[in-house]
Parts: C-alpha cells; structure tokens; sequence
C-alpha cells in the first residue's frame, strides 16, 4: 500500500482529483468505460468539486455509490444529496450516469439486490470497479462496514445493509467481496481523529474493518493531522 502525506485537506482533495482523472482516462482509453464508486465526507466533497475542473472523459464515466444512509431523498445526510451538489452540478456527466442506491425503497432488501444487478451492468460480472474511494472513521469502520455489524460476514452478496443502526441510521453498503474486486482503491485519510487508527489501517490490522480490505493496488493520500508522527 502507498501512503502520500500532504498538507492538508485541501491538498488531498487536490491530489485525489488529479489522481481519479488519470485513472479514468487510463481506464477509457483501455476499456472504453471508467467505474468508479465513491464513499461520502466532507474531504470527498472537496474531492469531487476539483475533479469536475480536471481533464475527464465524462460521457465515458460511470459513478457508483459505496453505501449510502436509508433516510428520503434529499436528506442533507445522504451521499447522493452531496455527490449531486458537488460534482453533477459542476461536471458534465451524464445524469443516469450516477447510479444511486435506493434507500428510499420500501424492501431494502430487493433495493440492494437490484443495486448488485446495476453494479453488473456497469462493471462486469462479477463486477470489477476501476476505482473505489474509500475513508477511514475514527472506529476504524470504512463504507458502511461497521465494527460490530453482521454486515462484515457478507462474502455472497456484493450489496447489503447494516442490521443495526449507525450513528441513527441503517445503511446499504458494498461488501468486501465488491470492494476487494476494485481494480484501484483510493483511501482519503484527512484529520486528527484518524491518527491513531491510520497506522493500523497501513498495518493491515484485521481487527478493524478498514484493515480486511485488499492492500495490492490501494494508495493513501493522507493530510498531516491523520498521519503518524515520523520516527526521530
């Protein structure tokens, strides 16, 4: 796994940007198509609006949600809600090119199968995502796959639901089986509440959920607050 420390949130969001955007054009121009599924956050945000000022082949893109908060549409605590604001409203990618999880749905369950059927379609099948965005939370969860969860047990299914509610919310997520399938995996680790789980996420710690995903073509970019101090 690489790790690149940057100043800040702001450079993160920066670098994250540019690194997407060649992905995608390296994946366009090999494939045809450019998958890439994003997590949610303020820093990923930041992220998503300076990728729409880079250079990408947005007719060719196809954005897919890690996990999303069952809550209406439109809440202010849905992904979609900020993915919308701050990249389809700054970008000109193909509106039925996001690809949203449907929380609102009364059977969650068939929503998350229809939703593993969507990720089929765009990403092969098995599905194999060009790109998954990922971040760190301060337990040590990353998607919605949370400490504690039977959720974190799912290898037959790509798409599931937390059984418990977090932080008040139930959640859709992918699972490690789709998340492990990514041809790249961007983790955006940005500030001080992540430091003292950062180490154990480059150590590869299965004790957290973030430590059992793949490491072999995964990159860090992490903001000096999240990164451990240097040895002197």
């Amino acid at each position: 796994m690489e790790i690149e420390v940057l100043a800040d949130a702001d450079a993160v969001a920066r670098k994250a940007a540019g690194f997407i955007a060649a992905q995608a054009r390296s994946a366009v121009a090999a494939r045809g198509r450019f998958v890439m599924a994003v997590s949610g956050g303020h820093t990923p945000w930041q992220m998503l609006r300076a990728l729409a000022a880079e250079d990408v082949p947005w007719k060719d893109v196809h954005v897919a949600q890690v996990d999303e908060r069952v809550a209406p549409a439109g809440d202010p605590e849905r992904n979609l809600t900020h993915l919308r604001q701050s990249l389809l409203e700054h970008a000109p990618l193909p509106v039925e090119q996001i690809h949203a999880m449907a929380v609102e749905s009364p059977d969650l369950e068939a929503a998350a199968a229809q939703y593993a059927r969507v990720l089929e379609q765009i990403a092969g099948s098995p599905p194999a995502i060009d790109l998954t965005h990922l971040g760190l939370g301060p337990d040590g969860h990353t998607a919605s796959l949370v400490p504690g969860d039977p959720v974190l047990d799912v290898t037959d299914r790509d798409v599931a639901l937390t059984v418990t509610a977090y932080q008040g919310r139930r959640r859709m997520t992918l699972t490690y089986p789709a998340i492990n399938r990514s041809r790249r995996i961007l983790w955006v680790v940005t500030g001080s509440e992540k430091v003292t789980m950062l180490p154990r996420l480059l150590a590869g710690d299965r004790t957290i959920p973030a430590g059992r995903v793949r490491q072999d073509q995964a990159i860090v970019l992490a903001d000096r607050a999240a990164a451990p101090p240097r040895p002197t």
